[in-house]
């Protein structure tokens, strides 16, 4: 490995295209810029970031991630119907609508409302691709060395990146 290849610590860019098994595209960077991660700093899901390890640029190659090494299994117990109470009540509840809320310990989770039902509606707590393969088609256009700062804040600034 030369330091022209992926290793933790270094800036990549790369293009890519997320499929699911049945063909399904659920993200692309197709038509826009490239992607920009820190590796190492579990910027990206940890079973795509081990497919990149030792890539350079130039590299094009095709990996399927298990749920385990994606978003995680689906948990049941994370589906849950809560009352209608529990959201404001200017909020437009319809099924499909993604919101933040906080779980037990304060920490943000992402839900997805399933159905409503009168005052009573059904959340899924799962992240909307948990269970899922994920099939990823990757390109690397970039690497180099990240920043201090970039290191530091464990993510890439600047194009691409967070700008703060």
């Amino acid at each position: 490995m030369t330091d022209t290849n992926i290793a933790a610590g270094r800036v990549v860019t790369m293009h890519y295209k997320l499929a699911l098994d049945d063909g399904q595209v659920v993200d692309s960077s197709e038509g826009s810029d490239p992607l920009a991660y820190l590796h190492g700093a579990k910027n990206i899901v940890a079973g795509l970031e081990s497919a990149m390890d030792g890539k350079g640029v130039g590299d094009s190659f095709d990996v399927k991630v298990t749920p385990e090494e994606g978003y995680g299994v689906r948990h049941e117990e994370a589906v849950q119907q809560v009352p209608r109470g529990m959201f404001p009540p200017e909020a437009q509840l319809n099924a499909g609508i993604q919101f933040q809320a906080q779980d037990e310990g304060g920490q943000p989770i992402m839900g997805t409302i399933m159905a409503v039902e009168g005052d009573t509606i059904t959340v899924d707590f799962n992240h909307p691709l948990a269970g899922q393969n994920l099939n990823f088609s990757i390109e690397v256009v970039g690497i180099r060395a990240a920043t201090d700062e970039e290191t530091k804040h464990g993510h890439v600034h600047g194009p691409g990146g967070h700008d703060h």
